[in-house]
């Protein structure tokens, strides 16, 4: 299967919420952001993401593929419920973008580096501030 749909289908599975299905995408030693979370950990991650956002959606913007990485920039509008990146948000509508890259092996993410727009965010909060 290409790249590209084994992502997409990584997206869908987030978005749907399919925790019991996540280990199909993403390996048992996953890491993030240098760190080693493992699939449980990992997990635990994104289900406290959409507690804290309930209406998270995972939308792809750009997608680059050249294996075994992803390079992808995601968009959301989403009302995260309380503090959100140190900011607090309290259930306010915003926009924001994450840029991510993802590295593969044996079709499953086995590393994810993510960065979010937290400067989008603090401009939308403090307008007219």
């Amino acid at each position: 299967m290409p790249l590209s749909q084994l992502y997409r289908a990584y997206i869908d599975c987030l978005n749907r919420q399919d925790w019991n299905n996540l280990g199909r995408h993403v390996d048992s030693d996953v890491e993030h952001n240098g760190r080693l979370l493992k699939l449980s950990g990992y997990r635990d991650m994104l289900v406290k993401d959409f507690e804290d956002i309930p209406d998270l959606h995972f939308n792809i913007q750009l997608l680059v593929c050249e294996p075994p990485n992803v390079a992808a920039r995601l968009a959301f509008e989403c009302s995260p419920k309380a503090e959100f990146l140190g900011l607090s948000v309290n259930g306010r509508k915003i926009s924001f973008a994450e840029n991510v890259f993802y590295q593969f092996k044996s079709s499953k993410i086995v590393s994810v580096w993510s960065i979010l727009d937290k400067t989008a965010i603090e401009a939308q909060l403090f307008k007219g501030a």
